[in-house]
């Protein structure tokens, strides 16, 4: 939707011009470009695409409809959360950025918190949920469509590994301008260098494709989702040089080795989600994507009600957790981490 506080915050992205708004439509006082917010998010994107884009354009990458709708925070998606959460300490009033905001759930997750949420995304495939009660734009992160230093906090989760080197430091360069002094931002990604423990993930991944040579699991999408992976963080020691670089300095870090995450997800959850399909697929007129779309929406149906299936889901995202417990201080490839916006980046 577009509301009067994100009429406060965005700018042209041409020319960082304010912007007045008329019915549906955007006007730039500076350089009088029109943007359309029909649609319930107001269109920011350059009128001049940057050559590097991500395959999350592709419409083939949501065939499966799952950010069509918002269910209650489980597995994975419960442990990133509940990191952001402890590591960022969101409070009522303060204006946060979620970068890459995907479908925005992240923030319908934490509208408890006050905090009075933007989210950005390069692809319009936002949530029913988000589009009634967020405050949402489609922009380029490399060029935010945003007021300087207007946000005292952000978060990216999942987004930086979809990055070349040179268009992650415009990420965080332009996210250091649009944050405050002092300014605080949540990182979930990871590195290619990956520590010991990542033996075990390899081990559960390779379980998982032999289940999918026996046809119980289907990790087709999957795949279509990691092809948009670029990695460009070598290890942790890069990780650092390329924030100071950038402005930023890492305050806190928590790895993430999900041995436990990788089996409940990767096979226990992909075997329910398969069988789910082919029963799904009994129905009359239903091939094989409409059976996947259907499954998936009476699957978030039952989790927003409670019952037996969420009660089993969250005690699977405890097991997840242990992950993190037991293993976050030991350095692996993915981490969760809060950095600080330290002043005027380096020269780029």
């Amino acid at each position: 939707m577009m509301s009067p506080r994100l009429l406060e915050v965005v700018r042209c992205p041409e020319c960082a011009g304010a912007l007045s708004a008329r019915d549906t439509i955007l006007t730039c006082a500076a350089c009088g470009r029109t943007f359309d917010s029909s649609a319930g998010y107001a269109d920011l994107r350059p009128a001049a695409a940057y050559a590097e884009q991500t395959k999350y354009l592709d419409a083939a990458l949501h065939t499966d409809a799952r950010h069509e709708t918002v269910a209650p925070p489980l597995l994975g998606s419960k442990i990133r959360n509940d990191m952001l959460r402890a590591f960022l300490q969101l409070q009522p009033g303060e204006r946060a950025l979620d970068l890459g905001c995907g479908s925005g759930r992240t923030m319908i997750w934490n509208a408890d918190t006050g905090a009075r949420m933007t989210g950005i995304d390069i692809s319009p495939f936002f949530s029913r949920e988000a589009l009634e009660g967020c405050d949402l734009a489609l922009g380029d992160l490399r060029r935010l469509p945003l007021k300087d230093e207007s946000f005292q906090k952000a978060w990216a989760l999942d987004v930086l590994e979809h990055l070349s080197p040179q268009a992650l430091r415009d990420v965080l360069r332009d996210a250091g301008r649009v944050l405050a002094p002092d300014g605080t931002m949540f990182l979930y990604t990871h590195v290619r260098k990956n520590g010991p423990l990542g033996t075990g993930v390899r081990w559960v991944n390779r379980f998982a494709h032999l289940c999918e040579r026996l046809h119980l699991i289907d990790l087709r999408q999957e795949r279509l989702r990691k092809s948009d992976h670029l990695n460009p963080i070598a290890d942790h020691d890069e990780l650092v040089r390329v924030l100071a670089e950038c402005g930023f300095r890492l305050e806190r870090i928590t790895y993430y080795t999900p041995i436990a995450g990788a089996f409940v997800e990767n096979v226990i959850i992909r075997i329910a989600e398969r069988f789910l399909t082919r029963k799904a697929s009994r129905a009359p007129g239903m091939d094989e994507g409409a059976a996947s779309r259907a499954a998936r929406s009476a699957a978030k149906t039952r989790l927003r009600r409670g019952g037996a299936t969420y009660m089993a889901l969250r005690g699977l995202t405890a097991l997840m957790m242990l992950d993190v417990r037991l293993f976050g201080r030991f350095k692996s490839g993915p981490f969760f981490a809060l950095v600080k916006k330290t002043g005027a980046p380096g020269p780029a």
